[in-house]
């Protein structure tokens, strides 16, 4: 074997793992791309916000490792004449603000107004809940 084949093969050798290095490094980076644009898109980005209107039903701090505040409200889209909701669904939320917790203690039972923003996901730390409630007003 010639001197000159023997150092042509170890070149291409060298020169194919170099390819395959660059190309596995570029795939880690999109990769790692790709799943913070995944992340962030799916439990930060505020996908929607608005208000939901109904009487809050209940209101608890719960969790295991990490507590959270929940809440639930009935929104009704038909009331009777004694003020009892008859076509209802339930609006299930978190609350992250320490001081808006205490302020949704003292309104179980009251008609009120919350203003959401919702998520894709929801993160164990955060809560249940895809909506994230931000503020609360009593309604008249």
């Amino acid at each position: 074997m010639s001197p000159f084949l023997a150092s042509t093969k170890s070149e291409t050798w060298t020169r194919m793992v170099r390819k395959t290095k660059r190309f596995f490094r570029w795939l880690l980076i999109l990769i790692v791309l790709f799943g913070g644009v995944f992340i962030y898109w799916k439990y930060f980005y505020t996908y929607s916000e608005g208000y939901r209107a109904g009487l809050l039903q209940k209101f608890s701090n719960k969790g295991t490792f990490f507590k959270t505040y929940e809440g639930e409200m009935i929104l009704s889209s038909v009331a009777s004449n004694k003020d009892v909701a008859l076509a209802s669904e339930k609006f299930l939320f978190t609350v992250t603000n320490k001081a808006m917790a205490r302020q949704f203690d003292t309104l179980q039972g009251r008609d009120v107004v919350v203003h959401y923003k919702a998520k894709k996901g929801a993160v164990f730390w955060r809560g249940d809940s895809e909506y994230l409630v931000d503020s609360v007003f009593i309604r008249r």
